[in-house]
């Protein structure tokens, strides 16, 4: 909502010199977000004044439209001779009333005026548009004045040039400030001011001769006001008071009825629309669509309606969705004059619509068609229906006015009967919820002060007003009383946690994961947690997937990511293209995060109440409802692993260290993983290995870790080779069975012995390391595979297995036959599950 302060005025008496900036901070204490303070016309130096144009001659001899003008600005250039300037615009003519900026004048952008040659004449100054006066982005050509006034007239002043506009980002729940009334309100109780309400006006009661309106949903509309203007004078024209603050609002001019209509939205926040009698074919009706009806709307799209849209209609159909947008079929004409007698043809009568919508319909309309406009806005965040009769009468009084019409005698209202909002509260409430002692007599002045009606000692009974929509509980109204009294004025209280309490195993865990992660080089990136079909598409997965089953919101903050994501790697894999794409090319990035995985057994969640604690049944109720969430680790590499330099060549990042990202992890839980070739999207089906944990004794998979599969790199525009790793952190949590000891620090030496194992091909390395590891018992410190070798010398469909195994004892120093000892059981168990045989043995 912009605001301009000159407007503001009217309504509430600031203090003189009172800036922009003082009204904003005020507004901001109140609890306002106030996001810029423009300041119009600084820097803009005059003389700057109307003039009128005497002559034109035109240029001829160049490719563009030159006109070369005699301009009467009477003594403003201290000579009284007319001024000759040079305009390439061609949408005025002799005798027109213009806009003259004269040497030694400065336009806004630092743009100095001064008398020049150009296009072979001298331009004494500048005939100005629209955009050129920072007036708006019109630059079409250049602004034509009513011809009331008089050349010399100081157009800074005329055109209200400089002023200073507030920009209020109004959040949904104060719908009441997406006008100058509510704005107004605000500033007249953090001034302490009295408020000039310009609803505040004399409406006459309904009669049974105003234009026949028809109710046909209640719960739709439960306000309708209708009034007629008559004799209106087509070729009036909005005055320049009024199209400047529409300008300043950020508004643009359209026509003398649609300016009077948007000007009266704009300050009392009822939205209005105006219909061409003559366009109506009998009675208005508010009612729902019939499926399958068209309707053109004012800006020209044609569209299909929906059963649950409401419509208002007169019997030829639909002409306009109800709070939304109008209809072209009863829209004001364009007045256009006939070039042979001179008369002016256009709208003369006119039906002024003020009504009040159901908020809930409105949105869901303006969503359905893709269409928002200022009115939805307003209605969508709650419009004071009481304030619909002055708008109406608001708009008949400048209409009869501005475009010398007269008010029609009768007045329709449809009213919907209902009471006013009240609730109970307790007069201390507030400060229990503050933690902060106000006292009744406060209480009550802030609820006064916000518009209600209070009653009440111990307890209170506060009537809210009709333009506060979003009170609807005490805690509401103890946030009234808590932001006039200052956000500020609350003291820092730091909450005692209780003893005895701390980071629980799977916290720890977490953390630890991370600092583990960013240790080995890689990058923290939190994403979006929402997916779309596009991104499972993109990653490979086949149609029964179990990663495709997702939890889809209600209302999605994209409608090309409308679900909840089963996996990490869509919102990883898109940071890694993007960071590519902006030049780093060396990455390894992380997350960890919660993944979605609903399991069909879910029920309906109950909505809750706010006045009391919910019980336990209620919130285990809540949990019912909730897809199972388990707490998910992956990681993403692409580029260098090693930087190459004076010490020697670099490393690219493969799928190892994939592999090594997730041994990361689980060491932090205390688990050992094993590896096993797999096939598994989206990783390369001779790249992906499948991790292994044992989960209360039984070996479970917790996750995948290699190379991805080229299709969904190029799919996703991601570097050639890029890797990726994801685990289950709930899983190796479990694997790791309680928390990690912390490692002990043997005195004794370790005794290290090489072995080399011949396998089939068909033989996952883990077999082999978990046999060694069987056979060595307890003297077995650690186990490294260092080298795989396959090559004629070992016949076909073999490889060769090298590892280095350490020996220790935790009381001695181990002898070099306890260490071989040791070594030949590990490599006997190798034999027994594996069918390994030690490299040599054969020859030998």
């Amino acid at each position: 909502m912009r605001v301009p302060l000159s407007w503001l005025r009217e309504y509430v008496e600031l203090p003189a010199g009172e800036t922009g900036r003082d009204v904003a901070a005020r507004l901001i204490d109140a609890g306002l977000e106030v996001e810029t303070v423009e300041r119009l016309g600084a820097g803009l130096k005059g003389p700057l004044v109307v003039g009128k144009v005497l002559a034109i001659e035109e240029l001829t001899e160049f490719k563009k439209p030159i006109r070369y003008c005699q301009v009467d600005v009477a003594d403003a250039n201290g000579t009284g001779e007319p001024q000759n300037i040079v305009c390439g615009a061609t949408n005025f003519a002799v005798g027109d009333k213009v806009v003259v900026v004269l040497p030694g004048a400065v336009l806004p952008g630092d743009f100095a005026i001064s008398a020049r040659k150009t296009y072979g004449k001298v331009s004494e100054g500048m005939i100005c548009s629209a955009r050129e006066l920072d007036m708006g982005d019109d630059h079409e050509g250049i602004i034509v004045l009513p011809p009331e006034y008089e050349p010399g007239t100081d157009a800074i002043e005329l055109l209200e040039l400089v002023d200073e506009v507030l920009d209020i980002a109004v959040t949904p729940d104060r719908g009441y400030c997406l006008s100058m009334r509510g704005i107004a309100r605000e500033t007249a109780t953090a001034y302490k001011r009295e408020l000039r309400d310009p609803a505040l006006l004399d409406v006459p009661a309904p009669n049974a001769h105003g234009f026949p309106v028809e109710i046909g949903d209640p719960v739709g509309c439960d306000r309708f006001t209708a009034r007629t203007v008559t004799g209106l004078r087509p070729e009036a024209r909005s005055p320049i008071w009024l199209v400047r603050r529409l300008q300043k609002a950020g508004m643009r001019p359209v026509s003398l009825p649609v300016d009077i209509t948007n000007y009266v939205m704009l300050e009392l926040g009822s939205p209005l629309h105006a219909y061409d009698r003559a366009r109506l074919e009998g009675p208005i009706t508010v009612r729902r669509a019939v499926q399958g009806e068209r309707l053109t709307t004012l800006v020209g799209s044609k569209r299909t309606l929906n059963a649950d849209d409401l419509v208002i209609a007169d019997d030829a159909g639909p002409i306009g969705l109800a709070g939304v947008m109008g209809g072209a079929s009863s829209e004001i004409a364009d007045p256009a004059q006939d070039p042979e007698t001179g008369e002016w043809r256009g709208t003369r009568e006119i039906v002024v619509e003020a009504a009040h919508f159901d908020p809930v319909t409105v949105a869901r309309t303006s969503r359905r068609h893709k269409v928002s406009s200022e009115a939805s806005r307003r209605f969508e965040r709650g419009v004071d229906p009481m304030a619909a009769p002055a708008a109406a009468q608001r708009t008949v009084d400048l209409l009869v006015l501005l475009a010398g019409g007269s008010a029609g005698a009768g007045v329709t209202e449809v009213v919907t009967p209902s009471g006013p909002h009240t609730i109970k509260i307790a007069a201390d409430h507030p400060d229990r919820v503050a933690g902060v002692t106000y006292g009744r007599e406060t209480v009550v002045r802030r609820l006064l002060q916000v518009g209600c009606d209070v009653y009440g000692q111990d307890e209170l009974t506060v009537t809210v007003p009709s333009w506060r929509s979003d009170l609807a509980d005490p805690n509401d109204l103890a946030e009234e009383v808590i932001r006039l009294e200052g956000y500020e004025n609350l003291p820092s209280t730091l909450p005692r946690p209780p003893a005895g309490r701390g980071l629980t195993e799977r916290q720890r865990l977490h953390r630890r994961v991370g600092r583990a992660l960013a240790g080995a080089g890689y990058v923290e990136a939190l994403n979006y947690p929402f997916v779309g079909a596009a991104s499972l598409d993109q990653l490979g997965l086949a149609a029964d997937d179990r990663r495709r089953r997702t939890v889809t919101l209600v209302n999605p903050l994209s409608d090309e990511e409308p679900a909840l994501r089963t996996t990490l790697l869509p919102g990883l894999l898109a940071a890694l293209r993007r960071n590519d794409g902006r030049g780093s090319h060396d990455l390894a990035l992380y997350e960890t995060g919660l993944v979605f995985r609903p399991t069909g057994a879910e029920t309906r969640a109950e909505r809750l109440r706010v006045d009391a604690r919910p019980s336990d049944e209620e919130i285990a109720s809540l949990g019912a409802a909730l897809p199972y969430q388990p707490r998910h680790v992956a990681a993403v590499l692409a580029g260098s692993r090693e930087q190459p330099g004076w010490w020697g060549e670099g490393r690219a990042g493969d799928w190892a260290d994939a592999v090594e990202s997730a041994r990361t992890v689980a060491r932090e839980a205390g688990v050992e993983l094993t590896v096993e070739s797999d096939r598994h999207a989206p990783w390369h089906p001779g790249r992906c290995a499948a991790l292994h944990a044992s989960v209360d004794g039984a070996k479970t998979l917790v996750g995948h870790a290699g190379e991805l599969h080229p299709r969904v790199v190029k799919a996703l525009g991601l570097p050639l080779r890029s890797c990726a790793m994801e685990l289950s952190l709930d899983l190796v949590e479990q694997a790791a069975g309680g928390p990690v000891p912390a490692p002990r620090v043997s005195t004794f030496p370790v005794a290290t012995r090489d072995v080399a194992l011949v396998v089939d091909e068909s033989v996952p390395s883990a077999d082999v390391e978990l046999a060694l590891c069987a056979g060595a018992g307890e003297l077995l410190e650690s186990l490294r595979l260092f080298d795989v070798f396959a090559g004629e010398q070992l016949g076909g469909g073999k490889k060769s297995l090298a590892y280095a195994l350490r020996f220790r004892a935790a009381d001695r120093t181990l002898t070099a036959e306890e260490a071989s000892a040791a070594r030949d059981t590990a490599v006997a168990s190798a034999a027994e599950r594996t069918g390994a045989v030690l490299r040599g043995a054969g020859a030998a």
